[in-house]
């Protein structure tokens, strides 16, 4: 049998962003919008917010509706001087990720070096063979398809080898539709026919190993 090659998300799939670290990106991007688009709090607030839902991340909008240059957005919205304290660790992550078969990869919208400081602080960047961030994708995050198909080119990995672990539904429903199977990290009651397995966290992982055969 052939060993799955895991496909991590990183923000709130590997920990919870939810309580201190997208709060800070949101404040910050919403300041970037201000200061570069002339824009109050609240219209700024606003247009961050349509753009995620149109295009799955602000970075896009901005730069094709204002030809925003990727390098000096992320720079400016991803400074997080407190990161220690932000990072919230579960011991457990370790020991989980170490008992699954296969190679581990990350792949995340968001910039290398915040997804490798993060890493860093969970204690688990040892234990992936990449990480695959929003610059390797050529600033084109997910859902779009061409981070994935980046992805798959440059480790040379057949979809169906491929197991995409997220709490994104989104992100999932392009996934399965290049041939990955589908864990999705969340909890609400809903059961899309595109995810193949559904789990409240990822320390749930080992336990369902026998339904992605």
């Amino acid at each position: 049998m052939i060993k799955p090659v895991w496909v991590f998300d990183l923000d709130n799939t590997l920990h919870n962003a939810i309580p201190h670290i997208f709060p800070h990106i949101n404040r910050s991007m919403t300041a970037y919008l201000q200061q570069h688009l002339g824009l109050d709090e609240q219209a700024a607030g606003e247009l961050r917010r349509h753009y995620w839902q149109r295009y799955g991340a602000t970075l896009s909008g901005m730069m094709r509706h204002h030809g925003t240059d990727p390098r000096h957005f992320l720079w400016h919205t991803h400074q997080f001087p407190e990161l220690p304290g932000m990072v919230l660790r579960e011991p457990r992550l370790r020991h989980v990720l170490k008992s699954l078969p296969g190679k581990k990869l990350v792949f995340s919208n968001a910039p290398q070096l915040y997804a490798r400081a993060v890493l860093k602080l969970l204690r688990v960047d040892d234990l992936f063979d990449d990480v695959f961030a929003i610059e390797h994708a050529r600033y084109r995050p997910k859902p779009q398809l061409a981070g994935f198909v980046r992805l798959l080119r440059k480790h040379r990995l057949h979809p169906a080898h491929c197991v995409m672990v997220e709490d994104s539904a989104e992100n999932l429903q392009a996934a399965k539709r290049l041939g990955m199977r589908t864990v999705w990290v969340d909890t609400t009651p809903r059961f899309p026919a595109y995810v193949d397995v559904k789990i409240r966290n990822v320390m749930e992982l080992p336990r369902i190993l026998h339904r992605l055969g």
